[in-house]
Formats: structure tokens, sequence, C-alpha cells
């Protein structure tokens, strides 16, 4: 079996054992990564190079991987990446950020977002794709923006609400956080935070706590968006902007997060984001850094992360601006690099502000 680590798709796997080989999504295509018996990992092949590949997911019911690509619309692969084909007929936006997917009806449901921000669904995985026009309807549409240039704001992330497909939280950066009822129909703004959002979870075992990364810090909401607690902020010692988290599915409390020391502005000006990984817990409310086998600095920003049950066990994978790959094994006791010299894992154009060519 195989696992995905891309800025814009899946960051859980529930597996039988752990995998042994990894989807990287990076600006020059999907690096796969594969395990030898020995532990080693090496770079087994690199599909679709001249694709900047923002999110990879496995939906269940098929053997098909789906790539998302800023610039470079939809593709899906039948032979494990080997080869692809375009997959976007109805897709109107060529720049995909995120891509998700949800069991429903006996089904499954893709999902895919682009920049511009709109939203799109299929339902015969990525054979024809529909606009889910509601997300463009919300109150906050004319605020929506993003600092960098051409200033136009993305569908960052999508989830759902574990008891309820129908129930969508998609994050739009900058704008904010919108929810459906309805399977993305229609979405109304939550608030209560700054509008630049990141990630969004949603507890396993209670659909009425949320968890969120934003421009400003950590957010948690128990009463399903309604109103939120401001867990930490830019001064806080897990980094002044988190983005990555992830939660193990059968210990939900335990959580990680990636974030930079701060917001991508001073990158450009330092070429250093000074990236952390930190651990809570109990659900968001303490964290502390878990730093042992990382490097001192992180020079790049942690764009990538997820996690891997696999029964007794389970693994933490994150990936840089940077080109490099780090696991732990151990619950984040400890880190190695796993693989380094690969191109970016960034969204759209992060990695340029860490660059000083």
């Amino acid at each position: 079996m195989a696992i995905a680590l891309s800025h814009g798709g899946a960051t859980q796997y529930a597996s039988s054992e752990r995998s042994k080989e990894i989807l990287v999504g990076t600006k020059e295509g999907v690096a796969i990564l594969q395990q030898d018996a020995a532990g080693a990992w090496k770079l087994a092949l690199r599909t679709l190079p001249d694709q900047h590949i923002s999110s990879i997911i496995m939906p269940p019911k098929t053997d098909l991987v789906f790539a998302g690509a800023f610039h470079g619309s939809i593709h899906a692969s039948a032979d494990g990446c080997r080869t692809w084909e375009r997959r976007d007929t109805g897709l109107t936006q060529d720049d995909v950020f995120s891509m998700a997917w949800v069991e429903r009806d006996g089904g499954v449901r893709l999902y895919a977002g682009t920049e511009p921000a709109h939203l799109f669904y299929s339902d015969d995985f990525g054979g024809n794709w529909t606009e889910l026009p509601g997300i463009r309807d919300v109150e906050s549409i004319p605020n929506w923006s993003f600092p960098a240039p051409p200033h136009v704001a993305h569908t960052k992330n999508i989830t759902f609400d574990p008891a309820n497909p129908d129930i969508l939280l998609v994050s739009v950066e900058q704008g904010g956080l919108l929810k459906s009822t309805d399977g993305g129909h229609t979405f109304k703004d939550l608030e209560g935070f700054h509008d630049d959002v990141h990630r969004i979870l949603v507890h396993p075992e209670d659909s009425k706590r949320i968890f969120m990364t934003g421009g400003d810090g950590v957010y948690v909401s128990t009463d399903g968006g309604v109103t939120w607690d401001h867990r930490t902020d830019r001064s806080d010692n897990i980094g002044g902007y988190p983005d990555t988290l992830v939660l193990h599915p059968r210990q939900p409390d335990l959580m990680f997060i990636g974030a930079a020391h701060d917001n991508p502005g001073t990158w450009r000006e330092s070429h250093y984001a000074g990236a952390k990984i930190s651990r809570s817990n109990d659900a968001g409310k303490s964290w502390n850094q878990v730093k042992s086998g990382l490097p001192d600095d992180l020079q790049g920003s942690i764009e990538a992360m997820c996690l891997e049950d696999y029964g007794d066990s389970f693994s933490i994978f994150f990936g840089t601006t940077s080109g490099e790959v780090f696991s732990s094994q151990d619950g984040g006791e400890t880190w190695s690099c796993i693989m380094e010299g690969l191109t970016p894992i960034s969204k759209g154009g992060h990695y340029r502000a860490l660059t000083t060519a």
C-alpha cells in the first residue's frame, strides 16, 4: 500500500501495516519514494515532471490516484502513478489547490478547490466535474484576496463532518471559513477568527469540536463553529504561522502541527521560515515542540504533513519547501530525514520566498 504527502490532499491514512511507498507532491511532479528491506528510502520514480502538484488523493472503491496541479488541472493514474491522463471535463479553473473525497449514498464523491476560489465535485471518479456555485454566494466574497500577486484567493482546504457527509467545511485563503450543510450547494460564513484560514480538522468522535490553523494561530470550536477559542497567536513558541495539522484517528486528542516562525512576508526578507513541529496530547489546549533528530533550524516551510495509523503504531511524515521529507515512527519523539534533494513541496509559489537565486 502507498500513502501520499501533498500540500492540499489527504492527510490521514489507516492501513493494515506500515506502507513502504510514499507519493510526494512536488513542484516538478509526483516523486515516488520506496523503502527497501533495510529500511532506507530511495527515490524510485518521478512522474508528471512538468506539473506543480498541489494535492494527491487515493479514494476508496477504485485503483485510481488523483493529482491536482497548480496551473495544471486534474490528472488520474490507474497504474500506481506511472502513467496519467487528464480528468477535468467540466472543470472551468485550471489552478487546482485542494482535493478531497467522501463516501456518500453508496458511492464516492470527489471535491476539488481552485484559484480563484471555486469548488467542484465529481461522482464518477473525475469523469465529469460540476461546479458548486454556492461557495461564491457568501457575504464575505468582496473581501477575498491574497497578499502575494496576483492577489487572488484560493480554496485551500476541504473537510467533512465524519458523522454527516453533507456537512462541509471549506477554507478560503484569504477569505475565511465556510460551512455547508447540504453537500456544498449553499454555504454560510463562520465568524470569530482572522480571515486567513489554513487547515480544518473535525474531531472524529465529536463533530462539534473543530480545530483550525490560520495566519494568526490556532483556534478551537466546541459548538460546530458558532464560537471559537483562540489558543495560540503569533508570539507562541509553536511558531507564529501554523499551517499543517493532523490528528490520530484512534487517539484524536493527539495532534501534530507544523508552523513557520512568522508569515511569508518575513521569509522574503531573510529567506528563512524557521519551521517547527509541535505536539498536543490534550486536543490543542497545550503544545510542546518535538525536535529530536531535526536540524536546529529548518530553513524551509513545512507545507505538507500526513499520519498513517496501522493498528499497533503510527507514522508521521512532513515535507518542506527545501525538498526534504522527515519521518517519525515513535509518536514524534524522534525524527529522521528520509529524503532530501526533491524539488519544493510547496503551496503555489511559497518556495520562491525562501530562495536566494
